[in-house]
């Protein structure tokens, strides 16, 4: 009847029900009616003792000694954090990148996020340059309909630049629930826009309210530097740190922000890796300048000393990008900007491969594929690493997870807290049973585990989405296909209410005054028609221009005559002129 899974948290194993009998379950679960009793609730900005009254996938109730009709399933929560379901905010899912499948599809990616109490994804639709992005989102929806176990939505990448884009932009926002775009100032020759093409871009996100999502690195100087690497011999996933250094990225935040400062376009930047990067973003938010960010996992908890460990799948393991940082501090300095609101979100940048796959660029490691699992572990890990620590307290650790995206992402509140009216994506959270991550026991795809052997304090003992009980004490009952694509709105006040009031008081006005009346100097035109430049203002432009010689006379094709006057007499003639360094030595007299 069962089939067992090898993964354990808190010293239970978990056990996946058969298919069948999961899609029979998940039809009951939609429409349980669900108490959570005697535990804390814990939302971004306060924490209190409530129970939670759960019914038709909606948080109806929020309190002490509820009202409920009977037939209620009961979960004790007593010592317990009940939190908001967590929002990942870029995973890569059922896709092709550089050469290599990504090894989870929507199924199994959506799966390992539950198990690790995150109940709603954002994958990004990667478009190949110069094809359609309407084409690429509706290839990806067709994937993720048939298969996503919970809430997903999806942002689209603009890979390239042209009317086309600009009017895809605009239907997918209009018409296909699409809120968010990314762009790419780093992969050169593959999806790289130029800083004119980013500037429309931006423009356009700003004139239809989306959310403008920029990787910032340097593309130009980083192919350089991966060139220059190779020529040194360096062909190991060392040159990924080497070709990558922190000020190209720290150049390319700046001069992003820059770029959507003069578009008046929010800008949310991607993938932050650095402590320049970070101290960067902290500057133009204490410049007022609408900036949000996110950080991933590993590069808020691992080093790029990883890059020289002397087994070569260990290290071509850890490529992403940009890539993690030698320095050791800057992992706490980032979990630091966490805590302190200069970075909003932290997100998993789920993309796994296998070593196979990562030997594609065992001579050249310009061709290993970028990516780290890290869906399943994400709340774990950051719990781990942020609360236990004492770096944040639990109420900042559901902004960063959850609450955070929700509002940038123009959800909230019906995502991200836990309130009456609220969806029912909710997690039991036990901050004190441990569980220690391995890739043996793992549900995400990959071979590989970035956190290995961490033992993590904080684990989901409850998992519920959109009402319905998904994952419970090791069981995981959700059904292939039962989640929902879950459209999003434009213009989250979060991001767009400043812009707005700024447009209408900081616009840019002329200055009203009474028009020149005087007269107008005709040396330009005079000058043009001595040097016979083009035709002169009020000049008919098909009139034959006269061709003037400069300098010396050219007797083998000029107008010269023996008759008298020549056509260049008007121009003023130098009695003489002193040469001071002349062919064949230099003289003092006059030539």
């Amino acid at each position: 009847m069962y089939t067992r899974m090898p993964e354990e948290i808190g010293g239970k194993t978990m056990i996946c029900r058969k298919p069948s009998e999961q899609r029979i379950m998940a039809a009951n679960m939609g429409s349980m009616r669900i108490l959570i009793k005697g535990g804390k609730v814990v939302n971004d900005d306060f924490t209190q003792e409530a129970d939670v009254y759960i019914e038709n996938g909606i948080i109806q109730q929020v309190g002490k000694e509820l009202m409920i009709p009977g037939g209620a399933k009961v979960i004790d929560a007593s010592g317990k954090l009940v939190l908001p379901g967590g929002i990942d905010t870029s995973v890569h899912l059922q896709q092709t990148f550089m050469n290599a499948s990504i090894q989870d599809d929507f199924y199994s990616g959506t799966k390992a996020a539950l198990m690790g109490g995150t109940t709603m994804v954002m994958a990004l639709v990667l478009p190949e340059q110069h094809c359609s992005l309407l084409d690429a989102y509706e290839k990806c929806r067709a994937l993720a309909d048939a298969k996503t176990c919970c809430d997903y939505s999806l942002h689209v990448g603009v890979t390239w630049w042209g009317p086309k884009v600009h009017n895809e932009m605009e239907t997918l926002v209009r018409e296909h629930g699409v809120n968010s775009f990314q762009m790419y100032m780093a992969y050169k020759d593959m999806m790289m826009l130029r800083d004119s093409e980013l500037y429309q871009t931006l423009q356009t996100c700003k004139d239809i309210g989306a959310i403008a999502r920029v990787h910032a690195e340097n593309g130009e100087l980083v192919a350089e530097g991966a060139r220059e690497a190779l020529d040194l011999g360096i062909s190991g996933p060392e040159g990924i740190e080497i070709s990558r250094p922190e000020e190209l990225e720290s150049e390319a935040t700046h001069r992003a922000i820059t770029v959507a400062n003069r578009a008046r376009c929010p800008i949310y930047l991607v993938n932050v890796s650095s402590v320049s990067a970070g101290d960067m973003i902290a500057a133009a938010k204490m410049q007022d300048k609408v900036v949000h960010a996110e950080t991933t996992v590993a590069h808020a908890v691992l080093s790029g000393m990883q890059y020289y460990h002397q087994d070569w799948a260990h290290s071509a393991a850890h490529v992403i990008v940009p890539p993690l940082r030698l320095d050791p501090n800057t992992p706490g300095y980032l979990m630091g900007l966490l805590a302190n609101d200069t970075l909003s979100v932290v997100a998993s940048e789920h993309r796994p491969f296998n070593i196979k796959q990562r030997a594609l660029g065992k001579e050249d490691f310009t061709k290993i594929p970028h990516g780290v699992a890290g869906v399943q572990d994400r709340m774990s890990v950051i719990w781990e690493r942020g609360v236990v620590t004492g770096k944040m307290d639990e109420n900042r650790f559901v902004a960063v997870t959850s609450s955070n995206a929700a509002k940038i992402y123009n959800m909230y509140p019906r995502k991200g807290r836990i309130i009456p009216g609220a969806d029912a994506d909710v997690v039991v959270w036990d901050p004190d049973a441990t569980k220690t991550i391995s890739v043996t026991t793992q549900v995400q795809g990959g071979d590989f585990n970035l956190y290995e052997g961490m033992r993590c304090h904080g684990v989901p003992l409850v998992t519920i989405s959109r009402g319905r009980l998904v994952c419970e004490n090791g069981v995981f009952m959700c059904a292939e296909g039962s989640g929902k694509f879950y459209p999003l709105h434009t213009f989250p006040d979060y991001l767009y209410k400043k812009m707005v009031q700024r447009e209408k008081t900081q616009s840019y006005k002329g200055v009203a005054r009474d028009p020149y009346s005087g007269d107008v100097a005709k040396v330009a035109n005079t000058i043009k028609r001595e040097l016979g430049l083009g035709p002169i203002d009020g000049e008919s432009s098909n009139k034959g221009a006269v061709r003037v010689h400069q300098g010396v006379r050219d007797l083998h094709e000029s107008s010269f005559s023996l008759s008298g006057s020549q056509v260049d007499d008007h121009i003023p003639k130098r009695s003489s002129a002193r040469i001071l360094a002349p062919p064949g030595g230099r003289s003092s007299g006059i030539w």
